[in-house]
């Protein structure tokens, strides 16, 4: 087994730390307050985008993941110097990076995105997730560091809180049996990546040399909409039927005036106002990790809040 680091605690840090200790690896985790330590994973306060301290902590490492994810509002500032960061680090110790990305990236598109399409969005958050991925790509073409980017839909699943569009907004109302409001169109297509996959198919390609060298999607299942899938949390946890109603683009508007993050949502309401589908077969295709059964999210996902908030049976 071998030595890990991890950029970021937030879910998808924290579910990639407790995977690679769980197969045995040593885990060493990097944020800016730290954090408990626990069996088999370091927690280390340190600011990522200091490099030499970067550099420094991951010495040693067979791969830095960088799970990181920086205000939602702030990612045009605080973005670029985190990525330089990790690719310095990744550079200077020869660790494979593996970096978390988004759909962000392509912008716009009227089809199933694959990985073959042009970054070609035109929005700050778009723009900035593309840079990242070609900032890393470029020094790996270079021969100057080994990098890979597993890029998911929005998340779900145990672990996953405040960011999620099935998580806090939706979960402990729908465990009430109470209507829940979504984002945009709820009867449109939507792909929605498993937190445990986002994990395990980072942890797996860091290890495939066969991957590097670009990016990945997240093997998922099917999409549904919001609105489904709500009436399949629901029907888990005993609510159903759960009514979903759309946030009126009035109310957002006013929202957005106090809140930097629905501010912030507007350069991506594309993505739920039309289809938003992820096509995961070129993963599939190379790699074992599968997403998990559909009706396996959706129980342990409810268990997990059910746990955290209570809620019907």
């Amino acid at each position: 087994m071998s030595f890990q680091l991890v950029i970021g605690s937030g879910p998808a840090g924290a579910a990639t730390a407790r995977l690679l200790a769980g197969q045995g690896h040593s885990v060493r985790v990097v944020t800016r307050s730290g954090g408990t330590s626990e069996p088999g994973i370091e927690h280390v306060a340190l600011d990522a985008t200091d490099s030499a301290r970067l550099i420094e902590a991951a010495a040693g490492a067979a791969s830095i993941f960088n799970c990181a994810a920086p205000a939602y509002h702030r990612w045009a500032s605080d973005w670029p110097p985190l990525a330089a960061s990790a690719c310095a680090a990744a550079e200077a110790t020869g660790a494979v990076l593996v970096t978390l990305g988004n759909l962000y990236g392509y912008g716009p598109v009227d089809r199933p995105l694959t990985e073959d399409l042009p970054l070609a969005a035109t929005g700050t958050k778009g723009r900035v997730r593309a840079a990242v991925w070609e900032q890393a790509r470029d020094l790996h073409q270079q021969g100057r560091i080994k990098a890979v980017e597993v890029r998911a839909s929005d998340f779900f699943g145990p672990g996953v809180t405040d960011g999620g569009h099935l998580a806090a907004r939706v979960m402990p109302k729908l465990l009430r049996g109470k209507p829940v409001s979504a984002l945009g169109d709820p009867d449109v297509p939507h792909s929605w990546s498993y937190l445990p996959d986002v994990a395990a198919a980072l942890v797996e390609v860091a290890g495939e040399e066969r991957a590097w060298g670009r990016a990945w999607h997240v093997p998922t299942e099917p999409p549904l909409s919001t609105r489904e899938m709500v009436n399949r949390l629901a029907s888990e946890a005993g609510t159903a039927p759960v009514a979903v109603r759309p946030v009126p683009s009035a109310v957002l508007g006013v929202m957005s005036l106090v809140s930097p993050l629905i501010r912030e949502l507007k350069e991506i309401r594309y993505q739920f106002d039309r289809p938003f589908v992820i096509d995961s077969s070129a993963y599939e295709g190379e790699f074992a990790l599968r997403a998990t059964p559909l009706d396996e999210q959706v129980e342990a996902t409810v268990a997990w809040w059910r746990a955290r908030v209570g809620g019907a049976r």
